[in-house]
């Protein structure tokens, strides 16, 4: 990778499934040698999680590219060996188990940062390595639903919707993780001490649920499902169904936009209803639905092509990665067989690659521990007793 800005970082990840593996998988993209680590058992069973060719999954597939593979067994001591040995050369370490379960292998932030002062530790949780809920299991659907953020999702009257979206193990486990480590990274690169990184899913996902925590504050109670500016209580910000049973986002919501809006439909007259609330915004809301069911979306899409007021069609995920802008950005990438997303981010003097497949089971085990010191018949007996 050109100008990798993460070239020379090692990490360590002991994460499967999807938060830390899309965390180390950002860190990858850029530049840093990552080793997924797994189990004689199971592993890491995304692989099996879907379909795609010969049989591992392409969600396997797309959040463990460019990384290499190594398979420890940990409750060995050769095994817990092998990999303090791992950690004398290691800048991170990401590990996913319940609190508690690290230090039982002898692999916990204390055993690691008495071999390597400026190791950077990232465990990720639902619920954090203290308090009442540490030890609780969970999935995406507990954490949002815990943090408060479920209850606001959905329409005026309606049930919580789940989102297609896994906002509490991607917002919470991937990026809140990435942050993270950058952060102790940084400060490791400079003082030569590491630290502990304790990343709770629920908690990023609270800390980010902020207009419902403002209003709270404001006005003494959450706002009703469906009933703030932002989630269908403006009508001005919503999604309005066309002739042919698709969808237009609608969103003019600053005076600015929501004037040019007005203009471009001929309706001056709606101009003074910018940003109604109650039932002033249903029956705007109404009229709004009336007019967008008149023309199919293709129509409304050139209608609103050159008007900047940011009027755009709703599409499916295919329709989104043919088009023209996502293309002209680089955003799907062939690799291993698979489409993928290229990362989120364009950084000068660095240009974005697939330089390794997803790995499979141990795959890079032989130069992993060659290049840690072992010999050729160190590494044959771990082979024999099955540690590696």
């Amino acid at each position: 990778m050109s100008g990798a800005p993460l070239c020379g970082v090692r990490v360590l990840d002991l994460t499967r499934l999807l938060p830390g593996p899309v965390a180390t998988l950002h860190l990858a993209d850029l530049g840093a040698d990552v080793i997924k680590i797994e189990d004689h058992a199971a592993g890491d069973y995304a692989r099996i999680l879907g379909d795609g060719p010969d049989g591992v999954s392409i969600f396997y597939r797309c959040v463990n590219r460019n990384k290499r593979g190594l398979r420890l067994d940990l409750k060995q001591a050769q095994g817990r060996e092998v990999f303090l040995r791992l950690v004398r050369d290691a800048d991170i370490v990401v590990e996913s188990f319940r609190p508690g379960v690290s230090d039982k292998l002898g692999i916990g932030y204390a055993d690691l940062r008495a071999i390597n002062p400026r190791l950077v530790y990232c465990a990720i949780t639902g619920y954090g390595q203290t308090g009442p809920l540490a030890m609780a299991a969970g999935h995406d659907l507990n954490y949002i639903g815990f943090a408060g953020v479920l209850d606001q999702i959905g329409v005026d009257g309606g049930q919580p919707a789940i989102p297609n979206l896994q906002v509490g193990d991607l917002l919470g486990g991937a990026l809140t993780a990435a942050m993270g480590i950058l952060a102790a990274l940084f400060d490791a690169r400079r003082s030569g001490q590491g630290r502990l990184v304790d990343v709770a899913m629920s908690e990023a996902v609270l800390v980010h649920n902020l207009f419902p925590f403002f209003a709270v504050q404001t006005s003494g109670h959450v706002p009703a499902r469906g009933g703030d500016q932002l989630s269908g209580g403006d009508a001005g910000y919503g999604v309005y169904a066309t002739a042919d049973g698709r969808y237009m986002a609608v969103a003019p919501l600053e005076r600015k936009f929501w004037d040019v809006f007005c203009d471009a439909l001929g309706r001056a007259d709606w101009k003074p209803r910018h940003a109604a609330r109650g039932t002033a915004a249903a029956a705007l809301r109404s009229e709004l639905a009336a007019l967008f069911a008149s023309r199919d979306q293709a129509g409304w899409s050139d209608f609103f092509a050159g008007i900047d007021c940011c009027v755009t069609p709703v599409l499916s995920v295919d329709e989104a990665l043919r088009h023209p802008h996502f293309a002209a950005r680089g955003m799907v990438v062939e690799a291993d067989g698979v489409r993928q997303y290229a990362p989120p981010l364009k950084l000068s003097g660095w240009v974005f690659a697939v330089e390794r497949t997803a790995p499979s089971p141990g795959e890079h085990a032989v130069e992993i521990l060659h290049e840690a010191g072992f010999t050729v018949d160190e590494v044959a007996a771990l082979q024999q007793a099955s540690v590696i």
